[in-house]
């Protein structure tokens, strides 16, 4: 058995075997359609179109075979016959040989009530002018998703208030209560949750904050701050991710710490022998957090300038802790200058941090839409919203059969 690194992880390379296998075939004859059913051993991921003259339609399913005991059944209806074939070696090609001109549709069936997997086509009879339609992808989401996991960090707290604007507003009041209104939002939205590393006014250490994301096996940390300057013309907020100066630096104590060594990233357990996989594993898995704290930053940063310019018109690099995370992308967001008296009074706004929540939220979704972590509600959208795979044409063939010899070259008469 091969192993392969990837984003931190060892994977475990299985020998090839079919997806789908498919195992018996039906035909139904119904008052406005024809079906078939094609049982499957498991799900497909296939395409349908159709060739003229004369008319069929054709199934290319992906990493699929027949059963060695599958028979084709006699046609009916709409269907003269059924036929099966390998094609490219890994796939399997059904041919459904037309008696007339059909339209057709398919959807895959998951399991249900102790059966399997179910591919069904139902021809439809074509009347006179109509035009074959485009059939819909038939792919199938999975019925288990879990919640992508935002931890929300309110900056400061406790003793340590941070900072303070003219009208005395305290940093740490204002990060609560952005932080408070950005779970709220997030635990409306379908398909996510969060959770604050506090959750009062106490305060919590900075390595304990990404320690926390990290325990609750986080996909995003959104740290909240509200930013401050000597001048109070100073104006406008900004995103910010971990500097590459920060990230070596946590690389070097992440490794040298022998508890975190032990689990390094992923649940991988090292001994204290394999420093030099460690060092390969952390750096992969810190390439792909920065890359993707990056992603997120950019995002969350064009969101909020849509309420109001920006400190600046990019994303911004420094060594924060609590956004030292090896594997949980990680970015801080100044909400505004707290020492500047208009953004001041925003800030004290709750209409105006709802608002600013937002647009917060807005550029997560963004991101989670265009880079969905597995298993969640952003990847099974992502995988039905995909181009359509299927495709419905229509191959003019010649009198002389030509196409008839090309389509079907490795399908064998029945």
């Amino acid at each position: 058995m091969r192993h392969l690194i990837a984003g931190g992880l060892l994977l475990a390379l299985t020998p090839f075997s079919p997806a789908a296998e498919l195992k018996t075939a039906k035909i139904s004859v119904e008052a406005d359609r024809t079906r078939v059913f094609l049982d499957l051993a498991g799900p497909v991921d296939y395409k349908l179109f159709e060739i003229a003259n004369p008319g069929r339609i054709v199934l290319d399913m992906r990493d699929s075979a027949a059963a060695e005991s599958f028979a084709a059944p006699g046609g009916k209806g709409l269907l003269k016959s059924l036929r099966t074939g390998a094609q490219n070696k890994t796939d399997l090609r059904v041919v459904l040989d037309l008696a007339a001109d059909v339209r057709p549709k398919s959807f895959l069936m998951p399991p249900d009530g102790g059966q399997g997997y179910r591919l069904v086509v139902d021809l439809y009879p074509k009347g006179k002018g109509g035009k074959a339609e485009v059939v819909k992808s038939a792919r199938v989401a999975s019925t288990k998703t879990r919640d992508v996991v935002v931890m929300i960090d309110p900056g400061h707290g406790g003793n340590d208030p941070g900072a303070k604007g003219n009208a005395g507003t305290q940093e740490k009041n204002i990060t609560m209560m952005v932080s408070r209104e950005l779970k709220r939002q997030i635990d409306k939205t379908p398909g996510m949750r969060a959770v604050l590393t506090r959750d009062g006014d106490y305060y919590v250490g900075l390595e304990d904050r990404y320690h926390k994301a990290r325990e609750v096996k986080a996909d995003l940390f959104v740290s909240i701050h509200a930013d401050a300057f000597t001048s109070s013309d100073a104006r406008g907020s900004s995103v910010w991710m971990l500097s590459p100066r920060g990230a070596t630096s946590e690389a070097a104590r992440f490794l040298a710490d022998r508890e975190n060594n032990a689990d390094l990233v992923g649940g991988v357990k090292l001994d204290r022998k394999d420093n030099t996989l460690a060092a390969v594993l952390l750096d992969l898995s810190q390439s792909s957090t920065i890359e993707a704290s990056g992603a997120v930053a950019q995002q969350v940063l064009r969101a909020i300038g849509k309420l109001g310019p920006t400190h600046r018109g990019y994303v911004e690099k420094a060594n924060f802790v609590v956004l030292r995370s090896p594997d949980v992308p990680s970015i801080l967001v100044e909400t505004a200058f707290i020492t500047n008296p208009e953004e001041e009074r925003r800030l004290n706004n709750p209409e105006q941090r709802e608002l600013l929540a937002t647009a917060i939220l807005n550029g997560m979704r963004t991101y989670l839409q265009s880079t969905p972590p597995p298993g969640t509600q952003f990847a099974a959208a992502a995988e039905k919203n995909k181009p359509e795979r299927l495709a419905s044409r229509k191959v003019e063939d010649s009198d002389d059969s030509s196409g008839e010899n090309i389509a079907l070259a490795r399908v064998p008469r029945s």
